[in-house]
């Protein structure tokens, strides 16, 4: 697109619906615009220049601030495509989450669905977002306010995506977080894979007793069962229990807490790494 300077300010003001005094404000903090001279010094703006307000409007309209979204044009214009990629949506994500702006955070979640698909989805966006906040977390840039607020956003979407997921006539799949384990949107991401692999879900979520895992296991009969913790001691804690359970079905561990030792000391399938990579495993070597 050409960069050559052909419109006044009013005229591109009057084409994309912003004051000239905000387009200023545009081109003096972030750079959006850059603008020749007339032989006369009058600023002349390109048709580029109006590309890249009209993609810095649509990135607003998205939920994300002016400065995120200047960045984000950026980053089109450097890739040289019009659609928004994972990474743009990730940043906008957060910059909503961190603002506590749940309808904005909302609109983002939607452009990604209607852009992305599942995988990239889960995987470049929400679990993309959780490593980098649970990094600004531990070093002190993100308040356990936003991090309760981020997560509660991002389940209620995930599990609206995870609607009937135990329909259907696949593999089952029991998935839960051993006793203490409150984090489980990586076992819901995880889930949401394997659905997408055309198996069903049974989903006992945070904190569940042991002793409830084991008469789920016993009425359904899932093809497979898998926990998930961040710390091994919510595995230790109840591994005899555990090593029962494997011997009579086949069980998979997973998260941060989970390791080859511990897996092995348990009877059990160790799940290591992505959970969107783990899902295409898990069917792989059924």
């Amino acid at each position: 697109m050409s960069e050559e300077g052909v419109l006044r300010i009013g005229e591109l003001s009057r084409r994309v619906g912003v004051s000239p005094e905000v387009l200023r404000a545009w081109e003096r903090r972030y750079g959006v615009l850059r603008p020749t001279r007339s032989e006369g010094g009058f600023r002349l703006y390109s048709a580029a220049d109006e590309e890249r307000v009209r993609r810095m409007l649509a990135f607003q309209e998205d939920g994300l601030s002016p400065a995120v979204a200047a960045r984000a044009v950026a980053v089109d214009a450097g890739r040289g495509s019009a659609a928004a990629p994972a990474e743009t949506l990730r940043g906008a994500l957060a910059d909503a989450l961190d603002r506590f702006d749940e309808a904005a955070a909302n609109r983002v979640f939607d452009r990604a669905l209607a852009t992305l698909t599942l995988e990239t989805l889960l995987q470049e966006v929400v679990l993309g977002y959780l490593v980098d906040l649970g990094e600004r977390w531990s070093a002190g840039q993100a308040t356990v306010a936003q991090e309760h607020f981020s997560t509660n956003v991002i389940r209620g979407r995930l599990l609206g995506l995870a609607r009937d997921w135990g329909q259907g006539g696949g593999p089952l799949a029991l998935l839960a977080c051993p006793p203490g384990e409150l984090h489980d949107l990586g076992l819901i991401c995880f889930g949401l894979a394997l659905r997408a692999h055309g198996w069903r879900i049974a989903y006992l979520g945070a904190n569940t007793p042991v002793d409830t895992l084991t008469r789920a296991a016993d009425d359904l009969h899932p093809d497979l069962t898998v926990l998930t913790a961040t710390a091994s001691q919510r595995f230790t804690r109840v591994r005899p229990e555990l090593r029962d359970l494997a011997s009579a079905r086949r069980l998979a561990v997973a998260g941060a807490g989970a390791t080859e030792a511990l897996a092995s000391s348990i009877g059990a399938e160790l799940l290591d790494g992505n959970p969107v990579t783990q899902a295409g495993h898990v069917v792989t070597a059924r």
